[in-house]
This record gives structure tokens, C-alpha cells and sequence, in this order.
């Protein structure tokens, strides 16, 4: 199973790499990291002290990880942690934010020798993979090597548990590998009993994005901020966070329809993918508003509408807005973070596409810290920010909701306290 595994594996990136490489290169301006993509950088295991691997993806893993990362090196200093990603933008972010940890490094092309040369190196004691990340090779490996491995704050999509069922044996085959799975909410655990796994090898421990730990901003702060990038305190600051193609057009209408109504409000655009997004003042949608970029803004900028086009400074945005539109929504996509507003308190909109957050988008409205926009006329009564009194308040119960989910860093840690050797080899 493996040898053709490997073959359609080498036959997509023979058909993929080089476009990905043209644009990483000459679009994005980015490094391949080609020496530790193929496993030729060496890594090596820090002598005499236990090492856990942990595998995050992307931006939004990463973040989700540093409250568990930190909580480790609290209880367990001596313990070292190796820290891989997939993306540029997720090391980007791991150099950021993953201070604790000892190494971080681009996870291996999932080919035998590259895996192989880095199980080699770390001679993990106990593996951990983020939410859905299940490379064949690599669980073998660890399966080879006896070393433990361990899924957390897993889950799994309708689609995918769709896609799992029609696979069972080959999910069978792949996840004998993985010795625990914790996942978000029951509805996951259903779904991976329902694909043939044990239902005494799952456990739910809730979503470890919910523990949210943000810089705490004074009001003073956020006044001078807004002051800084030109907001006056006049105004009302609407952030649609992480958005996505084919959702600036409904939003850039809603909001030019608001200002024309003469409402005090400004927008915020933060792209997904900003690189997707450079064009918007020529949109048809766009005509008549005043855009600037983040990355041009100067003291005398004005405008209606920001475009966000820098890497993790969203969460301190959301600080200063009134209220926030959760991005990936408006579209069949699945959603984004809603946890980072509900942080600071803010009253949270999205559309009905939050498949990748049911469970957490389902709390929020039942407990009136978030609202669905379902037409057009919903989302220009998003704007409507001047009831500053129903805004704080719905932005209470964003945050007490979130305070009431918390808990999963506590349950997680306590299995990777079970599942990590009592006895460690040197070096």
C-alpha cells in the first residue's frame, strides 16, 4: 500500500511543485525550505532530556497550541519540545509565538527516508498531531519505532467523515497507527467510531482554540491605537477577520449602503490570503470608497475601508473594533476563528457557513454573544453600530462564552502526561 502511496505522492508534486514554487518565490517572496522539507537539515535530540513532537499545520494550530506549549514547560521544564509546521506562514508564526519551544522546523515530504532521517534525529518519546493532520508514512514510522502517538483538539468534518466511510479500510490501515484521539465535541467521536475506530481509544477534551490567552489592552490603549491608524472617536470600527474570496463583494456592499445611510462606521478588511485581495477600490463594489493597506498607512491616511494586509496582528485589531465579522463564512468554506473577538469582548457576526465551527458557532448564538447573517439586508444591519449598550452586552456573552469552554489544556496535558515514557534514553 505504501510503495503507491509514495508513487501518487512523487507524480502530484512532479505536477504541482512548480507552480507552487513560482509563486512562493516570486509572488509571496518566500524560501522553499527546501533542505528541511527533504530532511537534509539535521536535527538533533537535546542529550539526557525527553522530547515530545508536536505538528501543527498552519497559523490558526499554531495559536491554537500555545496555551498547551507553555502549560508543558510549566509542569515539565526539563522536557524538550520539537515544533514542525507545514506552512511559511505557519513558522512565521511558530518563530512569533512558540518561544517555549526547543525546535522548529518544516515537517518532512512524507516519503520514507525523509521521515525516517527525522525520527532519526529527534528519537521522539511521544508524537502529537494537530486537529486532522494524518500522514501515512509518518504514523508508520512512529508505529515502527514504538513511539506513541497522540491527536489532539481533532476534528473531523462532515465531509470528511463522509469521505472516512467510504474508506474504512484504508482509514483503518492509516489511524491503527495512532494511539489516542481527543477530540473537540461527541459529534467527532461519533464520527470516528462510525469510521471503524475503537470508541475506547477516543475521548473528547473540548477545543484547546478555546483557550484564548491575548494581550489584556487598557482602554487607554485601544483609544491611542485607533488614534494611530486614524480612527476618529467619532466613528464606529466594524473588522470582517479572515476573509475570503467571494466575500469582499457582499460586505463592500453592505457597508457602502451603511455609509451612504450616513452611519458612522468604518471598515477593516483582513484577508485570508492578502495577495488575493489587491485590487478592491477597482471593484465595482468598491467605487466610491476611500481604501488603504496596512503596510502604507501614515499618520494623515485617511479612509473608509482597511485593508489588513500584514501577518498576526489581527488579534490586536479585533481589540479595537466594536464588533467583528468572522471571515469564510459567507461562502461554502466552513469559517474561520470566532474566538479571538469573544476575547476581547466583542459582539461577533457571520454568515451561515460555520461547518468548521458548528459546535462553537452554535454556543455563541444560543447564548446571544453572535448573530447569523443570512441576506443582504442582514448584513447592512450588521453595520448599525450605534446601540452602544445591546453591543456591550452581546459582546459579555461573547466572552462569558467563551470563559464556560474552557478546559481542554488541562485534559490534554493530563494524557500526554500518561502516554510519555517514565524512563528516557540519553541523547
Amino acid at each position: 500500500m505504501y510503495w503507491i502511496y509514495s508513487f501518487f505522492l512523487l507524480i502530484a508534486l512532479l505536477f504541482a511543485f512548480p507552480g507552487y514554487a513560482l509563486k512562493l518565490r516570486f509572488r509571496r517572496g518566500e524560501k522553499l525550505h527546501l533542505a528541511e522539507r527533504l530532511a537534509l537539515r539535521r536535527l538533533v535530540r537535546p542529550a539526557g532530556r525527553p522530547l515530545l513532537w508536536i505538528h501543527a499545520v498552519s497559523v490558526g494550530e499554531v495559536l491554537s497550541l500555545q496555551s498547551l506549549v507553555r502549560e508543558i514547560k510549566s509542569r515539565h521544564p526539563g522536557w524538550a519540545v520539537a515544533f514542525s509546521v507545514l506552512t511559511g506562514t505557519g513558522q512565521k508564526m511558530a518563530l512569533a509565538k512558540m518561544a517555549d519551544a526547543d525546535l522548529i522546523f518544516f515537517i518532512p515530504l512524507d516519503f520514507g527516508w525523509c521521515v525516517r532521517r527525522v525520527f532519526h534525529g529527534l528519537k521522539p518519546d511521544l508524537m502529537i498531531l494537530a486537529e486532522s493532520e494524518f500522514w501515512p508514512r509518518l504514523l508508520r514510522e512512529a508505529r515502527r519505532r514504538s513511539v506513541p502517538v497522540l491527536l489532539i483538539n481533532g476534528r473531523i468534518s462532515a465531509r470528511t467523515a463522509k469521505r472516512m466511510r467510504r474508506l474504512r479500510p484504508l482509514v483503518r490501515a492509516v489511524f491503527k497507527s495512532v494511539t489516542r484521539f481527543l477530540v473537540q465535541t461527541e459529534r467527532d467521536k461519533e464520527r470516528l467510531t462510525e469510521a471503524g475506530l475503537q470508541a475506547d481509544r477516543i475521548a473528547v477534551a473540548g477545543n484547546l482554540k478555546c483557550e484564548v490567552r491575548l494581550p489584556a489592552l487598557s482602554s487607554e490603549e485601544v483609544a491611542r491605537f485607533r488614534v494611530d491608524i486614524g480612527i476618529p472617536a467619532s466613528r464606529k470600527v466594524l473588522l470582517a477577520g479572515s476573509i475570503h474570496p467571494g466575500e469582499e463583494g457582499p460586505l463592500l456592499r453592505a457597508f457602502g449602503a451603511a455609509k451612504a445611510a450616513g452611519r458612522p462606521v468604518r471598515l477593516i478588511l483582513a484577508p485570508r490570503h492578502p495577495e488575493k485581495f489587491t485590487d478592491l477600490g477597482k471593484s465595482p463594489e468598491g467605487a466610491g470608497l476611500l481604501f488603504q493597506r496596512k503596510t502604507e498607512l501614515r499618520p494623515d491616511s485617511a479612509w473608509d475601508v482597511l485593508v489588513l494586509d500584514t501577518i498576526g496582528e489581527l488579534a490586536r485589531f479585533y481589540a479595537l473594533a466594536d464588533a467583528a465579522f468572522i471571515g469564510g463564512s459567507l461562502i461554502k468554506w466552513g469559517g474561520q476563528n470566532l474566538l479571538e473577538p469573544a476575547f476581547y469582548g466583542k459582539p461577533v457576526f457571520f454568515g451561515p457557513h460555520m461547518d468548521n465551527f458548528a459546535a462553537l458557532a452554535e454556543a455563541f448564538v444560543l447564548d446571544g454573544g453572535a448573530r447569523v447573517v443570512h441576506t443582504p439586508a442582514d448584513l447592512e444591519a450588521m453595520f448599525d453600530l450605534e446601540d452602544t449598550a445591546a453591543l456591550d452586552d452581546m459582546g459579555r456573552r461573547a466572552r462569558r462564552t467563551l470563559e464556560s469552554l474552557s478546559g481542554a489544556t488541562g485534559k490534554t496535558l493530563a494524557v500526554i502526561e500518561e502516554l510519555m515514557p517514565h524512563e528516557f534514553p540519553q541523547g
